[in-house]
């Protein structure tokens, strides 16, 4: 009977939106389908939520962020993770269009010149040029470091050449220490992820 609960739940899972499913027996032979966990009962776990690997559990976490569009728009079109260069924007500039730092970095992804012009950005004061030059960047530094984000983090707050030449970790400088988990802690947010869930 139990096997059969369990294959009429796992059927109806595939309609529903993902929760944890609980199961108990109601004292008279029966049992009882729930998706609270009620103290003072026995329940068994048949179910888990998990989130999903396309993308964050809440999407208002996404497209709630400004230059929402800009920034989907630029990730479908450089196959890079939405929810990564939203992490990398909050970081970079705050979502300010017209930040630039004391080293020349500008705009929402803080492209320095030399940057900028290999991606082929103009103006890097405009948004949708801004992230689209952020996104290929980014793209290029997931490629060089094999999908590692982490590492494509640290490339892409220190430079490439300054996560190579130290083996393939994070440069021990102390910003960009600071800026990796910063970043890589939004991005699991934005994603659904536990804060020390493996990327």
């Amino acid at each position: 009977m139990r096997g059969l609960i369990l294959g009429l739940v796992a059927g109806l899972m595939a309609f529903a939106a993902q929760a944890d499913i609980y199961v108990s027996s109601d004292g008279k032979g029966g049992f009882v389908l729930s998706n609270v966990h009620r103290p003072g009962r026995h329940y068994d776990r048949v179910i888990s939520e998990r989130p999903t690997a396309g993308g964050p559990v809440n999407a208002q976490l996404i497209t709630g962020r400004p230059y929402a569009d800009l920034v989907a728009a630029a990730a479908l079109a450089h196959g890079v993770p939405q929810a990564l260069l939203h992490a990398l924007i909050k970081a970079e500039s705050g979502y300010n269009p017209k930040a630039r730092s004391a080293k020349g970095a500008a705009g929402l992804m803080q492209l320095m010149p030399d940057t900028a012009k290999e991606m082929g950005v103009k103006d890097v004061l405009d948004p949708q040029a801004n992230v689209q030059g952020g996104a290929r960047y980014l793209k290029r530094m997931l490629t060089l470091f094999d999908n590692d984000i982490t590492l494509a983090v640290a490339a892409y707050n220190a430079g490439p050449e300054a996560v190579l030449s130290r083996g393939r970790v994070v440069p021990p400088f102390a910003e960009t220490q600071r800026y990796v988990p910063n970043v890589l802690r939004d991005y699991r947010l934005l994603r659904g992820l536990a804060g020390d869930a493996p990327l």
